[in-house]
């Protein structure tokens, strides 16, 4: 798509309308500190403000849009410089110039996508309203350089304003990651052309996705929409900010670093809130591939058409610290990069790849101020493909939006399997428009809820009703948290700030609610002759006994979770054989006794781990930040605080990924909630916040762990979105380098 058409055109009332800066020249050898680009950060700065609130979070004002984003990245840099720097050394497929081999495979992914000659091109041609951005991006982020003369990048020295088109959408894991870096190794590496089987593991791992949450006035008690913004990623994945201009911009959220438009958050009249989704829009083809005289060919129809081949160069840093370099001849159809090898086939992948479409989106959503305009953006350009949206605006609706790029296809097709490339029928055949896709609007339940989970529970019995669309419109099906968050919003009509804060860290967990009861009477139906009755009685009676709530005093807690993985990791392989899902076949076909083994060993691992299975939830469950590393150590002799809430995989809304580390006992959390904000449309917006540690990754800043006892208890703090409301509540202000 042209972003410059006439639909994108009318767009441009939401963006930037101030011309854009002469546009910074291609990469160069010369130093950044020139005299005269030198003198123009320094008089962009001083037009910019950088608020820091009492929690250290920055409030940034501009004159333009492109100031403000000046600012905003400037103060990304000066809280983590280190995570903005990797995630672009990750997009740009970099990461080996820094961490090594280890890393090749990962850049040959991202490779196989990014081209930078042709970022540059993209950005040449878009919009000045864009290019305005992308400029005032990489002069922020120059001018902290120059500013910080003690930072020192592990590669990238200068940013140049086209590397924002890398990365140009704020999910955790692009669609780029679906690509399996073992069998593109297998494919490109030492064993070219050889398949490789990958293991299955089956055993219990934490599964990511988000909630969201949005509440019709009719069932609030101030007659005010509500929005529960709850992404669950890997923690410190993204900062929390503030960014407004004299030019209509003015958002608050969560922004992953290096990144210039506020990912989940609200401005003063609407709210959105991203969940991965279930649809299925990246697909394989399998390619029948022939040699002939030195070149290769695949089927598509009746034809054999040229495979097209090039090369790629990985830089990567040597083990002496001396860099090297692997050069792969890479091949590819029509339907995108060949990746692996399966059946004697090689496999293309298809996915969106519009850089340009969607980081126009990603920024011009955070002006939208209504749902009519909201939607506007998305239909389009049409660059989210991989997340649900819930929304909520001042007037009063709450809606649910699919992804907006959905390929066509035909639903005779398995498109959740490689399908045959050969084979036209196959292809995709242009998008679905919104309409085209599940989709709701002011449903009359007053409430839209997606946990990941597919759209056809959305709202209930008013939700989309899945006979009505392809069947890769959603693989994901219904979960454990889908379930829970229709228990609290059905039938309530006294929702609140504080209420919705209470249902998103409601303690109950809907999964062993399901699982315990069939493991209580295994027990039952088990012969007084067998060891594991007087052995497991007291566990039983424990279980028996509880209300299926999660808490730091619970037994009961520690008990099922040590449980529900054991019996995971030995009823997985037959699950997935009875093509079922694993609470369904754990609840009803897990034989008798492989449930009361998995409890005694269960039981036998808290005795090892804790000295007694009679161990309380908080003892074992921990938040925990030492330093501001990217991958966290642990340790059970360092500072901790007990955290109440589990796995999303048992249901619970609130989600605390956790597992054992080498040299702990104690579980630490590493992802599930990091930003959460419930959020009140009126006349005026207000909203309360935490996120997941604090704001800043510097160990030795005051605000590096100071939210961490608020996040481990759901007590989000007040939001500071008017100047009214910074008053009492201001650390310092100043200008970028200031």
């Amino acid at each position: 798509m042209n972003v410059r058409s006439a639909g994108a055109l009318a767009l441009l009332a939401l963006a930037s309308c101030a011309p854009a800066p002469a546009p910074i020249a291609a990469p160069t050898q010369a130093p950044a500190d020139t005299r005269n680009e030198l003198s123009r950060w320094q008089a962009r700065a001083q037009s910019i403000s950088i608020t820091r609130d009492d929690w250290g979070i920055a409030h940034i004002r501009g004159r333009t849009d492109a100031d403000a984003v000046f600012g905003m990245i400037y103060a990304q840099a000066e809280d983590d410089f280190n995570r903005v720097e990797t995630n672009y050394l990750n997009s740009l497929g970099r990461l080996a110039e820094a961490e090594g081999e280890s890393a090749l495979w990962s850049d040959l992914r991202m490779k196989l996508f990014i081209n930078p000659d042709t970022l540059r091109a993209q950005y040449a041609a878009s919009p000045a309203w864009l290019q305005a951005l992308m400029n005032g991006w990489a002069d922020g982020l120059n001018y902290y350089l120059h500013t910080h003369p003690e930072v020192a990048p592990r590669v990238i020295r200068r940013f140049e304003p086209w590397m924002t088109l890398s990365f140009s959408e704020g999910s955790i894991g692009g669609d780029i990651e679906r690509v399996s870096l073992q069998q593109l190794e297998a494919f490109y590496g030492r064993r070219q052309g050889g398949p490789v089987a990958l293991a299955v593991d089956h055993s219990f791992r934490e599964p990511g996705g988000s909630n969201g949450i949005a509440i019709a006035p009719s069932n609030t008690t101030a007659r005010h929409a509500l929005l529960l913004i709850n992404p669950h990623t890997s923690f410190f994945f993204r900062s929390e900010q503030q960014v407004a201009s004299d030019e209509g911009l003015n958002a608050y959220g969560a922004a992953t670093w290096g990144q210039f438009f506020i990912y989940q958050g609200f401005n003063e009249r609407a709210g959105w809130m991203h969940t991965s989704s279930g649809v299925d829009n990246v697909d394989e083809f399998l390619e029948t591939v022939v040699e002939r005289g030195g070149r290769h060919f695949y089927r598509y129809g009746g034809e054999e058409r040229p495979v097209t081949t090039s090369t790629i160069t990985v830089p990567y840093r040597a083990t002496d610290g001396s860099m090297a370099q692997r050069t792969f001849t890479v091949h590819r159809t029509h339907h995108g990069p060949i990746v692996r090898e399966a059946d004697g086939k090689w496999v293309a992948i298809a996915l969106m790849h519009k850089p340009v479409e969607a980081l126009s989106q990603s920024f011009l959503r955070t002006k939208a101020r209504d749902y009519a305009s909201f939607r506007r953006i998305a239909e389009e350009l049409k660059a989210n493909s991989s997340n649900n949206t819930i929304f909520a605006d001042a007037e009063g609706n709450i809606a649910y939006m699919h992804p907006h790029f959905i390929p066509r296809r035909d639903d005779r097709f398995d498109f959740t399997r490689p399908v045959d490339g050969s084979d036209p029928a196959t292809d995709w055949k242009g998008l679905h428009t919104l309409d085209e896709a599940p989709q709701l609007l002011n449903p009359p339940t007053g409430w839209i809820q997606n946990t990941n989970n597919w759209p056809y529970s959305a709202a209930g019995e008013h939700s989309p009703r899945r006979e009505s669309y392809p069947r890769y419109m959603d693989v994901a099906g219904e979960n454990p948290r889908g379930i829970h968050a229709m228990m609290l919003l059905r039938d309530r009509r006294d929702f609140s700030i504080p209420s919705l804060i209470g249902a998103a860290y409601d303690p109950y967990l809907p999964a062993f609610a399901q699982l315990i009861p069939p493991l209580v009477a295994a027990y039952d139906q088990t012969p007084a002759s067998d060891p594991l009755k007087s052995r497991l009685a007291e566990q039983i009676a424990v279980l028996r006994a509880w209300d299926y709530k999660w808490g730091v005093n619970s037994v009961a807690t520690s008990l099922a979770v040590f449980w529900g993985e054991e019996l995971w990791g030995r009823t997985g392989a037959d699950a997935r054989r009875a093509g079922m899902n694993m609470y369904d076949y754990m609840a009803t076909r897990a034989p008798a006794a492989q449930r009361l083994e998995a409890l005694a060993a269960a039981s036998a691992r808290l005795q090892a781990d804790f000295g007694t299975w009679r161990t309380p939830w908080g003892e074992i469950n921990r938040f925990q930040r030492l330093t501001g590393a990217i991958v966290q150590p642990f340790s059970d002799t360092g500072a901790s605080i007990p955290v109440g809430f589990t796995s999303s995989q048992w249901g619970s809304l609130a989600s605390f990924g956790a597992r054992r580390y080498p040299g702990t006992r104690r579980y630490y959390g590493t992802s599930g909630n990091s930003f959460v904000a419930a959020v009140e449309f009126g006349d005026s917006v207000r909203a309360r916040a935490v996120t997941a540690g604090g704001e800043s990754g510097d160990p030795r800043s005051s605000h590096f762990n100071d939210q961490a006892e608020r996040y481990s208890t759901g007590n989000l703090r007040e939001v500071y979105f008017y100047p009214s409301q910074l008053r009492g509540h201001t650390e310092r202000e100043y200008h970028p380098g200031g």
